[in-house]
C-alpha cells in the first residue's frame, strides 16, 4: 500500500531541487522561439534535462526529428505527460508553449524515482507542432502513445481553469490560380485571382449568419498579388474551419468550402483547397482526473476562475482523449487584460507568475500521478486498457 502523503512529499523535494533549472528551461525556449517541427533546440533543452532527471531518453521518436519520449520505471500503469515547444509566427510563445515545456519535464523528473515502487512507467512525450501540424495526431498513428493509459499536460492562460473548452478544426491551404495581364492597358485580358478571394471572404462572411452553435471559420490572405500594375495571378489563404465535433466539421466544412469554389467560378480562376495537417477533434476529458488534479492544484493555492467560456481554441491533445483518458488543465498565470496569442501574453510567459506556474503545474500533475497509481480504484480503471495506435 503506497504511503500517498509520503510520495506527494517526495515528489515535491525532488522537484523542488530542479524548480531553478525548470525555470531556466522555460525562459532559454521563450527567448528562441521555434516554429512545428522546427523546434531542435527547445527539443535538445527539454530532452538534456530529462536525462539529467534520471529518465531514459529517446530521440527524434515517430520518425519526427523534434518528438521525443523519456520514461521512468517498469510499472504496468503508463502515465503519459505531455510537452509542447512550438512557437506562434511573428509573436513566438505568446500561447506560452514555454511553460507546457518545463512543467511537462518538471513532473516527469519528479516522479522518475517514485515510479517503480508506485508500479507505473512515466513518459514524457515531445510533441511538436501543436500550433497546427498536429504532432500528437501523428505519434499516435506511428506508435508514440502505445501502451499508455493516461495522458495530461498543463497550458497557460489568463485564469485557472479546470479543462480548456476546445473546438474541432481543420486547417486549410486556399490556391487561386488566374491569368496576369497588364492592369489598366489590357485589363480585360485577365483572369483575377486577387478577386476570387474576395468573392470568397464575402461568401463566408454572408455564410456566418447560417452558422450553427460552434461553427467558426477564419483566416488570413498569405500572398494577394505582386504588383498594382499586374492582375494578380496567383493568391494565396491560410483558413481555420472550427465546429464542436469532428461529426459537426464533416458537415460545416463543406459549405465553407463552396464559398471558395464561388470564388472561382464568379472570376474564372481555378481554386485548390488543401488540408494542411490531421483535423483536430473534440476533447472528451476524463472528470476523475480532472477532480484529482483541481484538488491538488487548490492544495497549491491554485485558484480556480468561472466557467469556461462554451467557445475555445483547438489542440491536437484533443485527439489523444478520444483514444485514452486524458485532461488539458488550464494555467493561470496572472496575465489580464493580455491573452493567448497576443504579444503582451508573450511577456507575460516569463514573469515570477508564470514561473510559479512553471513549479506549480508540474507538481500538481506528479501529484495526480501518485493519486492515479495509488487508488486502487482508479488503477484498475485506467489499467483496464491501454492505447494502441490502429
Amino acid at each position: 500500500m503506497t504511503d500517498v502523503p509520503a510520495a506527494k512529499a517526495d515528489a515535491q523535494r525532488r522537484l523542488d531541487a530542479f524548480t531553478d533549472q525548470l525555470v531556466a528551461l522555460s525562459h532559454r525556449i521563450h527567448a528562441l522561439p521555434e516554429l512545428g517541427f522546427e523546434e531542435e533546440h527547445a527539443a535538445e533543452w527539454c530532452t538534456e534535462a530529462l536525462d539529467a532527471g534520471g529518465l531514459a531518453v529517446e530521440r527524434g521518436v515517430c520518425g519526427l526529428p523534434t518528438a521525443f519520449s523519456a520514461t521512468a520505471g517498469s510499472g504496468p500503469l503508463t502515465i503519459a505527460i505531455c510537452a509542447e515547444y512550438d512557437a506562434l509566427p511573428d509573436i513566438g510563445h505568446a500561447c506560452g508553449h514555454n511553460v507546457i515545456a518545463a512543467a511537462a519535464v518538471g513532473a516527469g523528473i519528479a516522479l522518475a524515482p517514485l515510479a517503480d515502487d508506485l508500479g507505473i512507467t512515466v513518459r514524457v512525450l515531445g510533441t511538436p507542432a501543436e500550433e497546427g501540424g498536429g504532432g500528437k495526431i501523428l505519434m499516435m498513428e506511428r506508435g508514440g502513445f502505445d501502451g499508455v493509459h493516461a495522458a495530461m499536460m498543463v497550458h497557460p492562460a489568463p485564469l485557472e481553469l479546470e479543462q480548456m473548452p476546445c473546438l474541432a478544426v481543420q486547417h486549410l491551404d486556399v490556391h487561386y490560380t488566374g491569368k496576369e495581364a497588364h492592369a489598366s492597358a489590357f485589363p480585360e485580358l485577365g483572369v483575377n485571382a486577387a478577386d476570387a478571394i474576395t468573392v470568397a471572404q464575402v461568401a463566408i462572411g454572408l455564410l456566418r449568419q447560417h452558422a450553427g452553435p460552434g461553427n467558426q471559420v477564419h483566416g488570413i490572405v498569405t500572398h494577394g498579388g505582386s504588383a498594382p500594375n499586374i492582375v494578380p495571378a496567383h493568391t494565396t489563404a491560410k483558413f481555420y474551419v472550427r465546429s464542436r465535433t469532428l461529426a459537426d466539421l464533416d458537415d460545416w466544412r463543406p459549405r465553407v468550402e463552396r464559398c471558395f469554389e464561388a470564388g472561382a467560378v464568379g472570376t474564372g480562376a481555378t481554386v485548390e483547397v488543401e488540408p494542411i495537417g490531421p483535423a483536430y477533434s473534440e476533447f472528451k476529458p476524463d472528470a476523475e482526473m480532472i477532480r484529482r488534479y483541481t484538488a491538488n492544484a487548490e492544495a497549491l493555492g491554485r485558484v480556480f476562475g468561472p466557467g469556461a467560456h462554451p467557445m475555445g481554441g483547438s489542440t491536437d491533445m484533443a485527439n489523444v482523449s478520444l483514444g485514452m483518458p486524458a485532461i488539458h488543465p488550464m494555467l493561470g498565470i496572472g496575465s489580464l487584460p493580455a491573452v493567448n496569442h497576443q504579444p503582451e501574453f508573450t511577456a507575460a510567459c516569463i514573469t515570477a507568475e508564470a514561473d510559479r506556474a512553471v513549479r506549480d503545474g508540474a507538481l500538481a500533475m506528479a501529484w495526480t500521478v501518485v493519486d492515479l497509481a495509488s487508488v486502487e480504484a482508479e488503477r484498475e480503471r485506467l489499467l483496464a486498457a491501454a492505447y494502441s495506435h490502429p
